[in-house]
């Protein structure tokens, strides 16, 4: 039984002649202890189908199941993890995960939710930042932040939207190792929304494009069998490395894409002739010449 499924999915906003259909036919499952990546166009929908996932929307057609059973709204089961880090100013790193800890894990005692909250911030490696600010942080380390409260809150999936978009390629390149080597400790199943193909294969297990949209819907699964830990300078001579990035980008340039339309438009050149840098110079507020007032004249000398 998958973990987390769902089945002939359609979503739209609007209504009548102006609804726009973000989604459709979408089939997806998600097994236990999986790593899959979601990867699409920017605007084909991804991040409104990991809301859909998080149970931040609720589906116009089809159906969401969470272990079988119909999955509710938004809920500690399914941490998310943003790309805009979506964390509250005036709270310090402990604060901002302590305040997930605290709602998901009422029943324990304060010493135990305090030491639960400094394990997640030591595996993210922010132990010396514990009591900044989000303003004292840069991009990357309020990243770490993110995703130590998405993983305190203890989630059956972590769902990351483009966690990475926003970073620096150096600090992009660091954190995805360390979401791949927290998830390698404890194999909780994630699901990463991006539009890089690399990055997907660099961390994920399968690998399912998103076709453009209106009506975006998913193709058919890519699996990376490509051993663990993924040495990012080596993989670009892996056979298979190569194989599956060819089949998620041969869907996306091919049969994902949707095709162009083709537009003709007749080019007017301008009505003005060249000037002759050969003669006279003309006066600064002289009119340029134009070709429709340029005429032959036949002069006959007697």
């Amino acid at each position: 039984m998958p973990l987390l499924s769902l089945k002939d999915v359609r979503i739209g906003f609007g209504s009548g002649p102006g609804r726009h259909e973000v989604l459709r036919d979408i089939h997806l499952e998600i097994q236990e202890g999986e790593f899959v990546a979601i990867v699409g166009y920017s605007g084909s929908g991804k991040s409104t189908l990991l809301n859909l996932l998080a149970g931040l929307l609720q589906p116009d057609a089809g159906s969401l199941q969470l272990r079988g059973l119909p999955a509710p709204g938004p809920g500690p089961d399914r941490g998310v993890v943003f790309q805009n880090y979506s964390l509250l100013p005036w709270l310090t790193v402990t604060e901002n995960i302590a305040l997930a800890v605290d709602q998901v894990f009422p029943e324990w005692q304060p010493g135990q939710r305090a030491a639960h909250v400094r394990r997640y911030i030591e595996m993210v490696r922010l132990t010396p930042a514990a009591q900044k600010r989000p303003s004292e942080l840069s991009g990357g380390m309020r990243q770490r932040v993110s995703l130590a409260r998405a993983l305190a809150c203890e989630p059956a999936i972590l769902l990351m939207d483009e966690p990475f978009g926003a970073l620096d390629a150096l600090t992009r390149a660091n954190l995805q190792d360390e979401v791949v080597r927290i998830w390698l400790e404890n194999r909780r199943t994630a699901l990463l929304i991006t539009n890089d193909v690399d990055e997907a294969l660099l961390m994920a297990d399968r690998i399912l494009p998103l076709s453009a949209g209106p009506g975006a819907t998913l193709g058919p699964s890519v699996s990376v069998p490509l051993s663990r830990p993924r040495d990012r300078r080596s993989l670009h001579h892996e056979a298979s490395y190569k194989h599956a990035r060819r089949t998620v980008l041969d869907y996306l340039l091919g049969p994902g894409s949707h095709a162009k339309l083709a537009v003709s438009r007749k080019l007017v050149l301008p009505d003005l002739l060249p000037e002759d840098l050969d003669g006279p110079r003309p006066s600064l507020f002289a009119p340029p010449k134009r070709r429709a007032h340029s005429a032959t004249e036949t002069v006959e000398l007697h």
